[in-house]
């Protein structure tokens, strides 16, 4: 972990550290940065994942979610974000976004995903950033799995990403009601 002490793992492990209150000051750099790059390109900028929760164990590394008006003419802004640190990754699982990763030598600091306004990404990342950050017992229940799941899965992302599923669903099929 280096990005000025708070950010950063390893590609392919998994750590789950405690909430460090640093981390929407550095979401908030990163949004003026993007912002200031992208223009009218990007629409607005959010903090998600479990940084963007006070309180709460995370995985040291920024999820940050850039709403954009078409994703298709998005590809426009790669050479933006490539200047800012941040590496295209084609071809992601999830279908209405484009991933970027931002680095610092090994080390994974920040996600970055481009969405339009109206894609199930967006509603289902907000939505369930909303509830944890509303509801402190969902909150607690949600870091204690993760760090069980880190510790069971030090070396396995995508093991210990399919062990939170079921948890999210759940809490996302409760939200809809």
């Amino acid at each position: 972990m280096t990005e000025r002490g708070s950010l950063g793992l390893d590609s392919g492990t998994v750590v789950v550290v405690p909430y460090d209150p640093l981390w929407p000051r550095l979401f908030d750099q990163a949004k003026s940065e993007i912002r200031q790059a992208c223009g009218s390109g990007v629409l607005d900028v959010h903090h998600v994942g479990s940084t963007a929760v006070p309180g709460l164990s995370a995985k040291p590394v920024l999820d940050i979610l850039a709403v954009v008006p078409d994703l298709e003419q998005a590809t426009s802004l790669v050479p933006s974000l490539e200047a800012l640190g941040y590496e295209f990754r084609p071809g992601n699982a999830i279908r209405d976004r484009h991933f970027f990763r931002r680095k610092r030598g090994n080390a994974r600091t920040h996600h970055l995903a481009l969405t339009e306004p109206t894609s199930d990404h967006l509603r289902v990342t907000m939505a369930f950033r909303d509830v944890l950050r509303g509801d402190s017992g969902i909150a607690a229940e949600y870091a204690e799995l993760k760090l069980q799941l880190a510790q069971q899965y030090p070396l396995d992302r995508p093991a210990y990403i399919e062990g939170k599923t079921a948890f999210v669903e759940r809490v996302l099929a409760e939200v809809r009601g």
